[in-house]
Parts: C-alpha cells; structure tokens; sequence
C-alpha cells in the first residue's frame, strides 16, 4: 500500500500535477517548492515516509489510510513499528493561526499549531514553519537524527535548483548554515500549505457564499443548527471574515470536549523509551506544553486536557463514500455521526470515561437536546465543507 501510494504522488508530481486538483503552474515557485518539499518521500529515515503520508490531499490532508482509520487511528512514522500518539491534524486551513498567546480578554489560549500547541511560532514568527520543523527530527515520524542531514537531502534532490532560485545563491549550503537552511525549507513547506492548491475554498458552501449553489432544505436548517442550538460556532467559527474573506471554521483555541481514551491507541505498548507511562499514560495537550514553558507553567493545570480546534474545512473530504475517517485529537470516533452524537449527548448518555476529567467544556456541549433529526442536518451541513464541489451548469 505504501509502495503504491509513493508510485502514485512520484507520477503525479512528474507530471506538474499534485495530488490535490490545481495544477501545479497555479503555484508560485515558493509553493512549488514547498510542494517538492511536501511530497518527498526520501526526507525520512528510511525513506519512504513523506508528510503526504500522513496529510494526503484526497482526505482534507489528513490520514490517508481507511484501514488505519477505522482502527488504531495513529499512523506509523518511517520505522513502521513506531507510532505517534495522536492522530494527524488536517495540514489545510491552518496558516492563519496566530502566534500562540493567552488571550486576557477571552482568557484562553489561541494559535500555535499541532494539537498541543507546540509549535507556537515564539521563534520564526510563524507557527506553521515552526510546525514544519518538527516531524522531520521526530523519532517516531520521520526519523532523521539531525536538521544536517535533511538539509544535505534537499542538497541532492532534483528541486535543489529550485530551492536556490527561491531563496537565491547559496541558500543550500547547509555546510555553512544549517540553521538558516533549515528554516527555510521550513517557511518554503509553509508557503505550500497556505497555498490555492491546498485551500482552494472550492466547497459547495463556499459557493452558496457567492450565490452560485444552492443548500438543500436540510443543509440549511443543518447551518441554522450549526450556529444555533448546537453551538458548534462558537469556537468553529462560521462568520464572514471583514473584508468578505470565507470562514475557516476555527477560532484557533484549545477546548477538552471529554473525549474517552481511545483504547486502540499504539502509543499505549510503544516501548519505555517513547512511552515510559505504558498504558496508563493519559494525553496532557496544551496543559502538558504549557508545563514545560517558563511563561506559562502556572497555568498548565486550567489547560490540561484541552487539544486545538480544528478547522471543519474537509471534515467529511474521502475519496469514495465507504472510506472511514477518524475524528478527534485519538481517533476514537469513526464518523461524523457519532462524533455530533457524543457533542450531544456526553453527558446524558452512558458514554466512556474522558481521558482528561478537568477542565471539561460543559457550557458548550454535553446536553444540547437536539433530536436525531437535527443531528443528521448538521452533519449534512458540516459535508457541504468538502473541497472541489462542481456547481450545477
């Protein structure tokens, strides 16, 4: 499965077209790069492992795997028997988070990037880089020991031209500077992912924005729902931006919505090394970030728990209808209809323990008193967020 998909993007990418459905002319050469970049599956140890693999196109770039999906829901890094301990996040939709901080007004936590936080943008400026930067060095992803060492692969890639067209003369010679090296590839993986090709804005509701679709009577009493009763606006958010710009479906905060383990998870028998709590290590999110911070250490306990809220952009994107996607930050819900179903019901129903029991979100979910019915309109209206709609003649 692995070999074929790597055949599928190299033939793709051969040809001047991603995996994604704008042609690859459409990119800068800042994004074409950041493409090459993005879909290079030699960047890992062993190679084979790219950050397509775990942010496919065709899936709102997230898990590609319905297998996977559908069961453990943490994907393996480049040493197949290695697993992370979360589920990946969508990298689509996400460039417009802002540097992490505590907001005094709201009091809470906003931007940064992965599930956690971490990548919090205090050092480029920019938390998606920052993002970038990560899964190369991480053991349990792409496995490479040193920065050195991915910067001498793009040196020998067939874009190393192109990289130094970008960020002009020189700008490979990590012998030199591996550090600014490094960045760069990074913020050139960010310029892709805040690209056309990866947010195209091409939903059915996107066009029903501009008048030119129409939702059907249960998609619209599914948005009415959406930013009514059910609350699900409050933190996806669904306005317009000032200047007309399309919601992302997020306000870039951090909520622990009570979410049971997910008693699949691989990281629970991953050796000592990686997991040195076996199976009764419990996910701290942004709390656990917080903690090790110097600035914010004192608040680790009010966020322990509380994962980011992603963008519903994509949220029900799959290739054929029978793929299974996983949803939440462990993969334990295996549709969208169970996952509204556990928003509406958490604390009326006999659901699993949550993970995490502080700090759970109770003003906004748990109790919403929706009907089945309103359930199956909301998730009729959060599936007309999907990518590459085609408007009716």
């Amino acid at each position: 499965m692995r070999m074929m998909r790597a055949l599928i993007i190299g033939v793709l990418l051969v040809s001047g077209l991603g995996p994604g459905t704008t042609w690859a002319e459409d990119l800068t050469p800042l994004e074409r790069l950041g493409k090459n970049l993005f879909f290079d599956d030699n960047l890992s140890i062993p190679p084979g492992q790219s950050c397509a693999a775990c942010h496919a196109p065709e899936v709102g770039f997230t898990g590609p795997d319905a297998a996977i999906n559908a069961g453990v829901a943490v994907y393996p890094g480049a040493v197949h028997t290695r697993f992370g301990n979360r589920k990946p996040p969508a990298a689509a939709y996400g460039g417009d988070s802002p540097v992490m901080h505590f907001d005094e007004t709201e009091g809470l936590f906003i931007g940064g990037m992965f599930w956690d936080g971490r990548a919090t943008g205090w050092t480029l400026g920019d938390p998606l880089a920052e993002q970038a930067m990560g899964p190369f060095l991480n053991p349990l992803e792409q496995n490479v020991p040193n920065a050195m060492l991915v910067c001498s692969k793009v040196a020998k890639s067939d874009y190393a031209s192109l990289f130094e067209e970008v960020w002009g003369p020189g700008a490979l010679n990590w012998k030199k500077d591996v550090a600014g090296t490094y960045e760069r590839i990074a913020r050139s993986i960010a310029a892709y992912e805040r690209s056309a090709e990866v947010n195209p804005f091409s939903s059915k509701y996107d066009y029903w924005l501009k008048g030119e679709a129409e939702l059907t009577e249960q998609e619209a009493w599914g948005l009415e729902l959406f930013e009514g009763k059910a609350m699900c606006s409050a933190c996806h958010i669904s306005e317009v931006g000032e200047n007309g710009e399309p919601p992302l479906f997020t306000d870039f905060t951090y909520d622990n919505l009570g979410i049971p383990k997910n008693p699949l998870n691989p990281f629970y028998s991953a050796p000592r090394k990686w997991n040195p709590d076996g199976a009764d290590w419990i996910d701290p999110g942004l709390g656990g970030f917080l903690a090790g911070t110097a600035e914010y250490a004192d608040m680790a306990a009010d966020n322990y728990g509380k994962h980011k809220v992603p963008t519903l952009r994509n949220v029900d994107k799959r290739p054929y209808p029978e793929f299974v996607k996983a949803f939440g930050h462990n993969g334990y819900f295996k549709s969208l209809e169970e996952i509204t179903h556990f928003y509406n019901t958490r604390d009326v129903e006999p659901w699993p323990a949550p993970e995490v029991s502080d700090n759970i979100n109770t003003d906004e979910l748990g109790d919403l008193g929706l009907t089945l019915e309103e359930e199956a309109a909301i998730v009729a209206f959060m599936k007309t967020l999907s990518d590459g709609y085609e408007p009716a003649d």
